[in-house]
């Protein structure tokens, strides 16, 4: 006898597809606004996040760092599809108002994904100082070999396994506006929001059912997501530099320092202690 489907959860699939599509199946309007605006970050909220992690961690080798990042954001992004997810289930929140928790968890998920490719490029050196420079890394890390290739092409290189991608990434980004840049930007952009509307469908979906479960789905399709752009982002940017590079270096020294000398002053306090 075959399974019968759930109609519930059926209208919820529809009202998520609606809301975000028309009816020959095109994002609405705003959609993709939406989408890209939530990739854009500011330098400075990455330098701030990646030192506050220095501090707590005073004695972390950039390999280490890039570990307690990519743990944290596992943990965001996963934690925030669950909880959004579970909300399907608490009485008085319907379908279509868990459609906006949906949308808001789409983009908490680009959100949190800006923040862990632009601070892993800081540990590599790379110093992003233009958003539309950190969007666009931020997009093809996303993208994986696709976009990391279209990110080659801006120096003039292919982005083979004998070349450096944090130099040719360091070199072409670190100009005041690369030659072909806004081309390659358009590509990359174009590519990103077909993939993500694909690949984000089937998760965005999910966080809308009703019934509980949508908090698996939606943990789930996170977690997935996750994974792939982390992924993504060691096969390109390659493996970690010995020592943590430029600004960051100063900050991880001047901790370091502290930790030392607050150290030295207990044992002092101590020693003066036992004299009594």
């Amino acid at each position: 006898m075959p399974k019968r489907s759930n109609p519930a959860v059926r209208i919820a699939q529809e009202t998520a597809h609606n809301a975000m599509f028309d009816a020959e199946g095109k994002p609405k309007p705003g959609v993709h606004n939406m989408l890209l605006r939530a990739v854009e970050i500011q330098r400075p909220l990455v330098l701030a996040y990646v030192r506050r992690l220095q501090r707590k961690h005073p004695r972390a080798s950039a390999a280490k760092l890039a570990e307690i990042l990519e743990r944290d954001y596992l943990r965001a992004v996963t934690g925030g599809g669950a909880i959004v997810g579970a909300t399907a289930v608490v009485p008085g929140v319907g379908t279509v108002a868990s459609l906006g928790l949906s949308a808001a968890a789409t983009v908490g998920f680009l959100e949190a994904t800006a923040l862990y490719a632009t601070s892993l490029a800081e540990l590599h050196g790379i110093r992003l100082t233009n958003p539309e420079k950190a969007s666009t890394m931020v997009m093809a890390i996303m993208l994986g070999e696709e976009g990391t290739a279209l990110l080659g092409t801006l120096s003039g290189q292919a982005m083979g396994k004998g070349t450096s991608p944090t130099k040719v990434w360091g070199n072409a980004l670190s100009k005041s506006m690369p030659t072909g840049f806004g081309a390659i930007r358009s590509k990359i952009q174009k590519a990103f929001l077909k993939n993500l509307l694909k690949r984000q469908g089937s998760a965005f979906l999910g966080r809308a059912l009703p019934f509980g479960i949508g908090a698996v789905v939606g943990g789930a399709g996170n977690l997935m997501m996750g994974r792939a752009v982390a992924s993504n982002a060691k096969e390109a940017f390659g493996p970690m530099p010995v020592t943590i590079p430029g600004e960051l270096k100063a900050t991880a020294d001047s901790t370091d320092n502290n930790s030392t000398a607050h150290h030295h002053k207990t044992l002092e306090g101590t020693n003066l202690g036992s004299q009594r």
